[in-house]
């Protein structure tokens, strides 16, 4: 955890920025009362000479500027009120480092805050939340938070690697072992030992291969293919999905043991859409990533950043940062406007509800029509009905109460 001792001076003018930093993970040093180390990060305002140049960021007031590290010189940040979002995001940014994991919403703070709870006990964790919501980030977080974080963190996508192939590759294989086997493997288990190996899209594991796994962890060994003899691993686990595993177990997909064997701490990622606090800071990262080489960085002004926080974000936080990367590209000066905005679709607008009447009644049974014909064509499967029809299960259940109420059994009719 990183300190940050901030000048009397900022305290003074610029308490709301502190405190936004200390929500987000700093801790904040008195100077008259601890001693500052090695690595300390500080905070002045202009005027004020900085203690270690090459840590210290000054504030000011005034026109928006966003001035990075460099050459061993202070990092300066020139905001209003109005800006201060994006301005507590370049902070964070600056002080903290580009890559650094970024949360500014209240649930994305109490979310990495259990993070590093969970970080220090050295159990197994499965991450589960949309495409794009940074698990693998998260899932880095804890690795950093650990005793591990000297160790390697390895991640592998299930999903990308061959099925024939993802068993030697986890476990590893003896040198002829197989067709091709011109020497021997390690596997990503045994590559990891002493440190975290994140398993990423773990719903599409085969469920042959889910019964090694669960042997992996319960008895923390692996038998490389070919070899007669287990050898012992010492690893930390992360899974992440972005399916919902207990659907997945219901479904006869994923196997049970080797959910509640992931399942020790479970995590869960939110949309970006649904935690709008984080867009201001995620942004001012994004910003501050891809703009090596510039001096001075464009800043996201305030009608920039309505847009950002208007859009629905299907591509959630990946979708964020190539709409960053291409205002990057368009903009010449210093500032992002919504000009500079491209998005892959325009944002969904807001459902407006209906009237009670006809228009409702029309609107309801066309609902229930397109559930009964897409359970039809699911097989029954609630799951699979509530994917394609894009909401959750939890709502489907609600429209087809629904139906019951109006005196139609949308599932008792297909299973007739």
């Amino acid at each position: 955890m990183q300190t940050i001792f901030p000048s009397a001076a900022v305290l003074r003018q610029h308490y709301a920025l502190v405190s936004a930093l200390r929500s987000q993970g700093f801790t904040i040093g008195a100077a008259d009362k601890v001693k500052p180390m090695s690595g300390d990060l500080f905070m002045i305002v202009e005027g004020e000479a900085p203690p270690v140049s090459a840590r210290t960021l000054v504030l000011a007031e005034g026109p928006v500027a966003a001035i990075p590290f460099h050459d061993g010189n202070p990092a300066r940040l020139s905001f209003g009120a109005d800006d201060a979002a994006v301005a507590a995001g370049f902070a964070s940014a600056m002080l903290r480092g580009a890559h650094a994991p970024v949360a500014a919403d209240p649930e994305s703070l109490a979310l990495y805050a259990l993070a590093e709870r969970v970080a220090a006990a050295d159990i197994t964790v499965l991450i589960n939340g949309p495409t794009g919501t940074g698990k693998e980030v998260l899932a880095k977080a804890i690795h950093n938070g650990s005793t591990r974080r000297d160790g390697p963190f390895i991640a592998v996508n299930c999903a990308a690697l061959p099925e024939t192939m993802l068993e030697a590759l986890l476990f590893g294989h003896q040198k002829g072992a197989f067709t091709g086997a011109n020497a021997a493997g390690e596997g990503f288990f045994r590559a990891a030992n002493g440190g975290t190996l994140l398993l990423d899209e773990v719903a599409e594991m085969p469920l042959a291969l889910q019964a090694k796994l669960l042997r992996a962890l319960q008895e923390r060994e692996v038998v490389p293919i070919g070899a007669t003899a287990a050898e012992k691993i010492d690893v930390r686990v992360i899974a992440c999905a972005n399916r919902d595993l207990q659907a997945e177990v219901m479904e006869g997909r994923f196997r049970a043991d080797l959910y509640y064997r992931l399942s020790v701490f479970p995590l869960s990622t939110r949309q970006l859409a649904a935690r709008p606090g984080d867009v201001a800071a995620l942004a001012a990262a994004m910003v501050l990533r891809h703009s090596a080489g510039r001096a001075r960085l464009p800043w996201v002004t305030r009608e920039a950043l309505a847009v950002l926080q208007s859009h629905d974000w299907p591509g959630n936080v990946r979708e964020l940062e190539n709409v960053i990367q291409r205002a990057l590209l368009l903009c010449m000066g210093d500032a992002i406007t919504p000009d500079h905005l491209i998005f892959d679709r325009p944002a969904m607008p807001t459902p407006v509800a209906a009237e009670p009447g006809q228009l409702s009644n029309i609107v309801q049974l066309s609902e229930f029509a397109a559930i009964r014909e897409t359970l039809a064509a699911c097989g029954g499967s609630r799951i699979e009905t509530a994917k394609r029809l894009g909401i959750s299960e939890r709502t489907l259940r609600y429209r087809l109460a629904k139906a019951r109420e109006h005196g139609e059994d949308l599932v008792r009719r297909i299973s007739a």
